[in-house]
């Protein structure tokens, strides 16, 4: 794992052996903090690549520890909650942690779930540019243009057209594209896919003799090219 190294900061002792336990075995180098204010000395003090931090501690809240990290720090950090509640985890979010997971949760969620902050991450310091015929998206500078031409996008129409990106050639339906850019538990009912794949259309394929969005009748959507 390139000595990628995670800090844990709950005060559940069994739930905590359990993540070192397991995040060991994969690989990863841990240190575990019962409580939230020497978990703080200890983000500020070390040189951690990840934070799991609960909601629940002694000491200082998982809320205040991440509000006060997010004043001198941007490393990546995952929220864990006993409770699902949805204000819990929009909160969390707001104050600037990367993700979140309830417990009681399967280790294979959450290995999932670093891998993907890693790979975020890998991409913002070292840059990557996905391209199909004349579309260019660089995940460094958050730039997207077509045949050179910048084209503003917001948050979701961006990270909607990378996940588009990301599985070229690749239908993937409208579940699997909430799932992706929404989260799991985005349960409005409304054609929230169909509205942003419009507003994305006005974006990048209007005015272009080629379209680089498909729909695929009855399944989902598309970018073809090469």
């Amino acid at each position: 794992m390139e000595n990628y190294k995670i800090l844990i900061i709950e005060d559940e002792k069994k739930m905590s052996m359990f993540m070192q336990m397991e995040l060991d075995h994969e690989g990863y180098t841990t240190d575990v903090e019962y409580n939230g204010r020497e978990g703080l000395k200890k983000i500020q003090e070390g040189n951690y690549d990840l934070v799991l931090l609960d909601i629940m501690l002694p000491g200082l809240n998982g809320m205040e520890v991440c509000r006060r990290v997010r004043k001198f720090s941007k490393i990546p950090i995952i929220m864990i909650t006993a409770k699902d509640d949805v204000m819990d985890k929009v909160m969390g979010l707001d104050i600037g942690a990367n993700d979140y997971i309830t417990k009681p949760f399967a280790i294979e969620e959450l290995l999932a779930r670093i891998r993907v902050i890693r790979r975020d991450s890998g991409e913002k310091s070292r840059g990557y540019k996905y391209k199909v015929d004349g579309l260019v998206m660089d995940t460094r500078t958050h730039e997207v243009t077509r045949d050179g031409k910048r084209i503003e996008l917001t948050k979701k129409e961006y990270d909607l057209l990378k996940t588009l990106l990301e599985n070229k050639n690749i239908v993937l339906t409208r579940d699997q594209l909430i799932e992706k850019v929404w989260g799991y538990d985005y349960f409005d009912n409304t054609n929230v896919v169909s509205v942003f794949i419009r507003y994305l259309r006005s974006k990048i394929d209007d005015g272009f003799e080629k379209k680089l969005i498909i729909t695929v009748r009855g399944v989902g959507y598309v970018i073809k090219g090469d």
